[in-house]
């Protein structure tokens, strides 16, 4: 199911960028630019943080979701999906993250 829905959120964002901006707070989003995307990511992951600090897991689920969104933007944006970081999941997958880590190449 999750895949799906990632799917479905997908295809949206990839048409929203066809969208007026008056129509569409995404599309208001990529027509700010990279800078717009990234800020609001910040303060989504500020918020996650903050609702985790709190304690509260129902406010935890809403930011975390509000992060995903706004992240599954910037894919879009960059000519991602949700896909590719699935993949970079999987090929991490049964790694320790000391092994994971020391396999960067940056």
């Amino acid at each position: 199911m999750s895949n799906q829905v990632l799917e479905e959120l997908s295809k949206v964002l990839e048409a929203r960028k066809q969208a007026s901006l008056d129509s569409s707070y995404v599309a208001s989003l990529y027509h700010k630019g990279l800078d717009a995307i990234l800020k609001k990511i910040g303060e989504e992951a500020t918020e996650t943080v903050m609702a985790a600090k709190d304690g509260d897991p129902d406010k935890v689920i809403y930011e975390t979701a509000d992060l995903w969104f706004h992240s599954m933007v910037l894919l879009a944006q960059m000519g991602l999906g949700p896909e590719d970081v699935l993949q970079e999941l999987q090929r991490r997958f049964g790694l320790s993250g000391l092994e994971e880590k020391a396999s960067r190449n940056r």
